[in-house]
């Protein structure tokens, strides 16, 4: 197995997260003509379009959580413990800003310039192109903690400060000098925000007080008072109307008229949670906030009496979610449950797939009349333990069924309407104090089956909500209910319970025709249907595997340390998923009985669902809000997976998206140059073939055929060149006169034989290598000749063309190397052809040449032989797999 975590699985993305409680930043886009929204999801942060909410980027991850986030035109910059990093096309690291001391929660990009501000006092201006200080302020937070800071609208240079202890200073960073300090309202300073009108800034307090104050004359023009406890949020709107907004931390906000001076509409639980940032967009009706709640939303004002509606909106779980399930058969969409009581559906192709089914009510008529006051808290239902779906009627009737935490009564929800179901499946007279414990459908989508903690298994009809009767006399088992399971047919039922029994029922009559006593108490049960396998994880940490068809436990795996939450088959039954609290991810292999990955993750996973199609795994965890995907390598490329010990001890793998961006090191040109560089030859039993094209070396046995068929018919005649003037002959006719031949015209153009009688650089390689006994040189210089330079090459070798003996002798032993080394196999055997179609007369008489060609040929025969085998043996492979019935 790699270092490094699991073999089987590879982290991919995570799906879910798109807010927590860091203040989003807004950024516009000049040349798209459009707004981003930037998010902190934990140590990244994600980047949405406003017009969509489509996802656009995912930065890198960091080493810490994000505490603050700001953005300019060109940067996004984001701080985390005392560092600020700033990101270039919303992704990657550009800049690391070191210097603070203690952890950074201010950020404020000013022209080139960005100032940070710590928990302990410390002011910094950084240079942003080069990275180093401009200005360091400290402050005593004693006297003036500072807890925000602006940039008012055309001062120069110019920042506003505000601290815990309700004073604020105007400061120019240029000369570092403090201009003037407002005195303040005797409360701590939480928001300050720019208006439209120049020098009038809003200033929110920590006592729920708005000031409207124009700091050139230190004036209070207006104020407001909020009855939700401290401003977290201001935003102005800029489109015309005089509007502001204000936001609370429990998640209401506020709409205020600056002209009439007077509340103008509240939206209350906007968000679950506090307001963690609140913006207009320029020039344009829309609000953008986000929460803590893992939610963005942005709202439209254009209601009568300036109220605002929700336009469009991305929202995961506010608490981490306790049960994942795929839903359908093509593996694109996923359930969830979480401790926020709302059943999601995340699309694993695009997010404008999600679904959110809603929160659960006891009443909805009633939910709806209470909405606007308090007590429809009340009235919804606690978080989803169980839940089990079937994508088979969900067009006709309610295809999911859940179970809430101490309720008796199971719910029935509707996908494809993505609301709650019409139906409380309540079980009859007294057993109504009983909770609901498990779950599931059958096959065709008509039956529900419900399992409850004072052992009843109940049957109903999800298209009329009746109940439809219950297994055994009264009670299926003496105990709590853990598991309930149906066959693909509808013919057989099982259940357990903390009773130890495993029980087979007759679905129809629901009469008991057997039941298996197990080692300890099942925890889960998980049923795969296509091959009748039963997965039971017990209260030892063990695991059993149970054929439906014979009923009897057909394997046992050991090796979990922890309990085990849930379970999942790959879509042939093949693999069983197993998720504990030891941390870690565990895949068994049935039919050998063994584990065959295994890896460890940072956070205990609860849930665990593998897609019908088996491309990704789908997990969900403790303390996270997000469902992570993982690829399964084995449908990309072949994976080697062989049984683990016992004892072994599994690796750390990252959890998607949580991966630290490591800090670039300088590369110095020692490793720029510890590339890595493909060997010559990969083994000694293969040969390579030359990179040359075939026309260097295919026809090199009819280079003279191909001679003789382009000998051009006519010698070429250069054409005379006229002179400038042309010379006429004395008379009178006018007559041009001829250009008499010159000396160098004369001249024979047959080459003397002592001008070849220099031999050539490849003749003269050839003849030192054959005393070194290393042929590379020779090799590379014919490599690099054309066909016809070849041929004159090999024919100059002879003694008749001004060669030598012991120059063919040489060519043949460099032919030989070749072979023995298997390099530029079929240049060898082109070279080797040319050389002795053209010198093999000459050779017959030399003894000690026979010799070496015989060796040759038995070299070459041997070669062949071992080709011809592998051959035979890829050859026959393949019609086996063509032609068998696999």
């Amino acid at each position: 197995m790699p270092v490094g975590g699991s073999s089987l699985f590879s982290g991919f993305r995570v799906l879910g997260l798109y807010s927590d409680h860091v203040p989003h930043a807004l950024r516009y886009h000049k040349k798209h003509r459009e707004f981003y929204v930037v998010t902190s999801v934990g140590k990244c942060f994600h980047t949405f379009n406003v017009n969509r909410l489509g996802i656009v980027a995912v930065s890198n991850s960091l080493s810490e959580d994000i505490s603050c986030l700001a953005a300019d035109r060109m940067l996004v910059f984001a701080a985390a413990g005392r560092m600020v990093f700033a990101f270039a096309k919303n992704k990657e690291v550009v800049m690391r800003f070191h210097g603070h001391q203690q952890d950074v929660r201010l950020l404020l990009p000013l022209g080139d310039q960005l100032i940070s501000a710590d928990s302990g006092g410390d002011v910094i201006v950084w240079d942003v192109q080069s990275g180093e200080i401009y200005l360091r302020l400290q402050f005593d937070t004693a006297t003036f903690d500072l807890s925000a800071m602006m940039h008012p609208s055309t001062y120069l240079n110019k920042v506003l400060l505000g601290s815990s202890q309700g004073a604020l200073q105007l400061w120019n960073i240029k000369t570092s000098k403090l201009l003037y300090t407002f005195p303040g309202w005797s409360v701590g300073v939480t928001v300050l925000q720019q208006s439209p009108a120049v020098d009038v800034v809003g200033i929110g307090t920590a006592t729920g007080r708005i000031i409207i104050h124009n700091i050139r004359l230190d004036e209070t023009l207006m104020s407001f008072t909020q009855d939700w406890g401290p401003i977290s949020s201001l935003a102005f709107r800029t489109d015309g109307p005089p509007i502001m907004a204000s936001g609370s931390p429990q998640g209401h906000i506020a709409f205020w008229d600056l002209e009439r001076r007077q509340l103008v509409t509240q939206h209350r639980n906007v968000h679950s949670t506090a307001i963690a940032g609140a913006t207009f967009l320029h020039g344009e009706p829309l609000l953008v906030t986000n929460g803590a709640d893992n939610a963005i939303k942005v709202w439209i004002l254009d209601q009568e009496g300036g109220g605002a509606r929700l336009l469009r909106s991305r929202q995961g779980h506010s608490a981490p979610p306790t049960t994942i399930r795929h839903h359908g058969n093509d593996g694109k969409n996923i359930l969830s449950a979480g401790q926020d009581g709302t059943l999601q559906s995340f699309s694993t192709v695009h997010e404008r797939f999600n679904k959110n089914l809603g929160h659960g009510s006891v009443n909805k008529k009633k939910e709806k009349k209470k909405k606007k006051g308090v007590a429809y808290e009340q009235l919804r239902l606690p978080p989803i333990t169980a839940f089990a779906s079937a994508a088979v009627r969900q067009a006709d009737w309610d295809s999911i069924v859940s179970c809430h935490r101490g309720r008796s009564s199971a719910s029935t929800w509707s996908y494809s309407r993505c609301t709650m179901g019409a139906y409380h499946l309540q079980p009859p007279g007294a057993h109504r104090d009983a909770v609901a414990t498990a779950v599931d459908i059958t096959s065709c989508g008509n039956f529900a089956l419900i399992g409850s903690s004072c052992g009843r298994v109940d049957v109903y009809n999800l298209q009329s909500g009746l109940h439809r009767g219950c297994y055994g006399n009264d009670k299926a088992h003496s105990g709590v209910v853990r598991g309930v399971a149906t066959d693909t047919l509808n013919q057989l039922t099982v259940t357990t319970g903390s009773d130890w029994l495993l029980k087979f029922w007759r679905f129809k009559s629901r009469k008991q025709e057997e039941q298996l006593k197990l080692t300890a108490a099942p925890a889960c049960m998980m049923l795969h249907r296509d091959s009748g396998m039963l997965a039971l994880a017990l209260d030892d940490f063990t695991l059993l595997v149970v054929d439906m068809e014979t009923r009897r436990v057909v394997r046992k795996f050991a090796g979990h340390h922890g309990s085990i939450n849930d379970m999942t088959f790959s879509p042939d039954g093949r693999w069983l998923v197993t998720v504990a609290m030891d941390c870690t991810i565990r895949t068994w292999d049935l039919p050998s009985g063994s584990l065959i990955d295994c890896f460890l993750v940072s956070m205990a996973p609860v849930g665990v669902s593998l897609s019908p199609t088996g491309d990704f795994l789908a997990t969900s965890h403790v303390d996270s809000v997000g469902v992570y995907l993982w690829t399964n390598k084995s449908l990309c490329g072949p994976v080697g997976l062989r049984p683990l010990p016992t004892d072994y001890q599994p690796t750390n793998e990252t959890l998607p998206g949580t991966a630290a961006d490591e800090p670039q090191q300088e590369v110095t040109s020692e490793e720029a140059d510890d590339t890595y560089e493909s060997v010559e030859q990969l083994g000694a039993e293969l040969v390579t073939l030359s990179l040359e094209p075939e026309s260097r070396w295919k026809s090199l046995l009819h280079i003279d055929i191909i001679k003789r068929r382009n000998r051009p018919t006519a010698p070429p005649v250069a054409p005379p060149t006229a002179p400038f003037f042309l010379p006429t002959v004395p008379g009178l006719t006018p007559r041009f006169s001829l250009p008499m031949a010159t000396e160098q015209d004369a001249q024979s153009k047959v080459l003397s034989w002592g001008s070849l009688g220099q031999r050539s650089e490849f003749s003269s390689a050839l003849e030192a290598a054959l005393q070194t006994g290393s042929f590379d040189r020779p090799m590379r210089l014919l490599k690099d000749c054309g066909p016809s330079a070849v041929s004159l090459e090999i024919t100059a070798l002879s003694p008749e063309g001004g060669g030598a003996s012991h120059l063919l002798l040489a060519f043949i032993h460099m032919i030989d190397s070749m072979l023995a080394s298997g390099r530029d196999f079929d240049l060898a055997h082109a070279y080797l052809a040319l050389f002795l179609k053209v010198h093999l007369r000459s050779l017959s008489h030399d003894a000690v040449a026979m010799d070496t060609l015989l060796r040759l040929s038995e070299r070459l025969e041997s070669r062949w032989a071992e080709l011809r085998a592998s051959f035979d043996q890829s050859l026959c492979l393949l019609s086996y797999t063509k032609s068998a019935l696999l």
